[in-house]
C-alpha cells in the first residue's frame, strides 16, 4: 500500500479523535440544549452543519456522536475479542472432543445472522448503550474464534513448535513463546477490522430505533432522527452519515497497512 492510504488513515482517525475530545470544550453549545426558534437552520457560521428539529447545534452534535459511535464500536470489539480469543484459544489448544463440539457450536451460530441475533438481544435487555455493546460483543466473536482456532492449528503442524514439544518445552513456553507472538499480528488485524463492523452495526441498530436512546447522541442515532425530514433538510442526514462513512474508511485503511507489514515480514 501506498504511504500515503496508509498515512491518511491515521490521520483521519486522529482528526476525528480529536474532534470529539476538544469540540466539548470550545463549542458554545450543549449537545442536547435546545432552541426552537433556531430549529431546522441551514448550515451557517453560527452554526456550521445546521442544526436539527429541536434547535440543537448539528456540529457539536456531530462531535459528540464521534466519541459514542467510536465508544461503542471499540467495546463491542474488545468484547468479540476476549470471547473469541479464549473460545478459538480453547479449541485450537486442547484438540479433540472439546474442538469439535466448540466448533460446532460455532459452526451453527454462523447460519444464524448476527445483526438478527443483536436485534433480539436488544430486545430482551432493553434499549441502552450498555446493551447494545453486549448484544454486539455476543455476536460478533464468531470470527474471531475460529480465526484464532485456525491460526493456533496451523503453528501446531510448524517445525518450530514441534521441534519445542521435541525437547520438552511446557505447555507455558509453547503458548508464550510460540503461538501467541506469531498469531498477535493477525489477531490485531482482525481487532481493526471489528470496530468499523461493530460501529457500523451500532448506527444500523440505531437507524432501526433500537439503538442507542436520547439523550445520548450516536451518529446512527442522528441519522435515524433525519430520516423522515431528509427531503427538506439534507444536512441533518449528511453530516453524521458522512463521519460514519470517514471512520469506517480510516479503520479498513488501518488494517490494510496492517495486513501488508505482517506479508512483508512473513
Amino acid at each position: 500500500m501506498p504511504i500515503g492510504k496508509c498515512f491518511l488513515g491515521y490521520c483521519i482517525l486522529i482528526c476525528l479523535l480529536c474532534l470529539a475530545s476538544i469540540t466539548p470544550f470550545l463549542s458554545p453549545y450543549s449537545y442536547q440544549e435546545t432552541n426552537l426558534a433556531l430549529a431546522n437552520q441551514a448550515p451557517s457560521w453560527n452554526h456550521w452543519f445546521g442544526t436539527d428539529d429541536l434547535g440543537r447545534d448539528v456540529f457539536t452534535r456531530v462531535s459528540y456522536g464521534i466519541s459514542i459511535s467510536l465508544g461503542v464500536g471499540l467495546a463491542a470489539a474488545v468484547l468479540d475479542l476476549i470471547i473469541g480469543f479464549f473460545w478459538g484459544g480453547i479449541a485450537g489448544m486442547t484438540g479433540g472432543i472439546v474442538e469439535k463440539a466448540l466448533m460446532r457450536i460455532i459452526d451453527i451460530l454462523v447460519c444464524i445472522p448476527s445483526l438478527i441475533l443483536s436485534i433480539l438481544l436488544v430486545i430482551v435487555l432493553g434499549n441502552g448503550i450498555y446493551s447494545l455493546i453486549l448484544a454486539l460483543g455476543l455476536t460478533g466473536w464468531v470470527s474471531m474464534a475460529r480465526l484464532v482456532k485456525s491460526e493456533i492449528s496451523f503453528i501446531k503442524n510448524q517445525d518450530y513448535y514441534l521441534n519445542g514439544k521435541l525437547i520438552g518445552a511446557s505447555s507455558s513456553r509453547l503458548l508464550f513463546h510460540y503461538i501467541l507472538p506469531n498469531i498477535f499480528h493477525t489477531v490485531l488485524i482482525c481487532l481493526t477490522l471489528t470496530i468499523p463492523s461493530a460501529i457500523f452495526s451500532e448506527a444500523f441498530l440505531s437507524f432501526l430505533g433500537i439503538g442507542v436512546q436520547a439523550p445520548i447522541a450516536s451518529l446512527g442515532s442522528m441519522a435515524f432522527e433525519s430520516l423522515n425530514a431528509y427531503h427538506n433538510y439534507p444536512w441533518r442526514l449528511f453530516f453524521p452519515s458522512i463521519f460514519i462513512t470517514l471512520i469506517i474508511f480510516s479503520f479498513y485503511l488501518i488494517a490494510e497497512d496492517l495486513k501488508e507489514q505482517k506479508e512483508m515480514y512473513a
